[in-house]
């Protein structure tokens, strides 16, 4: 098996980070977001149910999940490169597809080719590539590309809402095809280094006799990153829910949301300040404030606005330490290995959240649903502290 040399004394230059970090803005809008803009506008010119186009999401996700780890091995072989950059063309067949859909199994069927893209283009490719070429040197990289896509929702929200307005959903589909097509491609191509690999050792090495990771700390990062992800999915299809049945009117529920974006991108920019500190600290402060966010919110709904800021600053540190929490632990070219299993657990559960999520909320209330989230977050502290308990036990390295 070939694996690609690990250029550890580079990392990327600004010009690189900027650039992936706008893609990831493009690919992120163009798969993951663009329900949440999109899926009125579908249902009212087609009649099919809100389910039914939320559940093509899923769906998206749900074979984003089971399909990288194979995602991750591929990588591992190859670097990364040319699957990064093919991940736009992957993602506009899909929005072509789903623009031209006329029945229900065919838009599904199109967001069965989008999660293909998704596996191919998003965070946990992105930063398994990086890890693999640069090693502990990518985690200045990784922290810079999810503070400039932090901005994300601020950004293509508005935008996908505009070119709704005025061209339609299908054309609206076809016009963010068309840019991914343009803009992916050249960009990965002009900001990853071209894989360099080396030939295969003489000696083969039985991959149960090197393992990339120890099992207890492996199942220790899925449930974390897992929970973590569940909680941030459940956040973003029910907050203002939330909000209302806290009392608050949808136009305060809406103010309130716009925090977390701002908050993300600030907690990211503290995060480089204290970048040579080991990832778990990072860790902790991000699981801490979502469970102290959301308690305060349960607790004292008149103190939303304060909750979202903290919810807001924890979440936006979950997507540094993804990729940089298994980067201390694992050596760089076991890396795209260990994220690919890891994105499957997490992928999956953030498919299921929404309808595992919306049943809690239709039969057992907001104040239940909250109180779950609650739970959820609190238990994922006790992990935690677990992990960081297990931590002395292994080498670590930081970047």
């Amino acid at each position: 098996m070939k694996r690609v040399s690990v250029s550890q004394n580079n990392k990327p230059g600004i010009a690189a980070i900027f650039t992936l970090g706008w893609v990831q803005i493009l690919s992120w809008g163009g798969s993951f977001y663009l329900m949440a803009v999109m899926a009125n506008p579908i249902a009212a010119e087609t009649g099919w149910s809100q389910q039914w186009i939320y559940g093509a999401l899923s769906t998206g996700i749900l074979v984003s999940g089971l399909l990288s780890p194979l995602a991750g091995r591929i990588i591992a072989r190859t670097g990364g490169h040319l699957l990064l950059a093919l991940n736009g063309l992957v993602m506009a067949v899909g929005l072509v597809m789903m623009a031209y859909s006329h029945s229900l199994p065919l838009f599904l069927f199109a967001w069965v080719i989008i999660g293909i893209g998704m596996a191919m283009g998003l965070y946990d490719a992105l930063f398994a590539t990086l890890g693999t070429c640069y090693g502990g040197q990518a985690r200045s990289a990784i922290t810079g590309i999810t503070l400039i896509s932090g901005f994300c929702t601020t950004l293509v929200w508005p935008g996908t809402a505009l070119l709704i307005h005025g061209f339609g959903w299908r054309e609206a589909s076809l016009i963010i095809a068309a840019i991914m097509v343009v803009c992916v491609l050249p960009a990965y191509l002009f900001a990853l280094p071209a894989s360099h690999a080396k030939p295969p050792a003489k000696r083969a090495v039985k991959p149960s006799a090197t393992p990339e990771i120890e099992p207890v700390l492996f199942w220790l990062l899925c449930a974390i990153f897992t929970l973590a992800s569940v909680i941030m999915t459940a956040i973003s299809v029910q907050l203002i829910a939330l909000l209302q049945a806290s009392g608050h009117t949808l136009t305060s529920a809406l103010a309130i949301s716009a925090v977390l974006g701002p908050c993300q991108v600030g907690s990211r920019i503290v995060d480089i300040v204290f970048k040579r500190s080991h990832p778990i600290r990072t860790t902790f402060f991000s699981v801490g404030l979502v469970a102290l966010g959301l308690l305060l919110l349960a607790l004292f709904p008149q103190m939303a606005l304060l909750s979202m800021v903290l919810y807001g600053a924890g979440n936006g540190l979950r997507a540094i330490v993804r990729g940089t929490l298994p980067l201390a632990m694992v050596k760089p070219e076991s890396y795209a290995i260990v994220v690919g299993k890891m994105a499957r657990p997490a992928l999956m559960g953030q498919a299921l959240t929404p309808l595992i999520g919306g049943y809690v909320f239709e039969k057992m209330g907001a104040s239940a649903t909250l109180g779950l989230l609650c739970a959820l977050a609190i238990f994922n502290v006790v992990l935690v502290i677990a992990l960081k308990q297990r931590l002395p036990a292994v080498r670590v390295t930081t970047a």
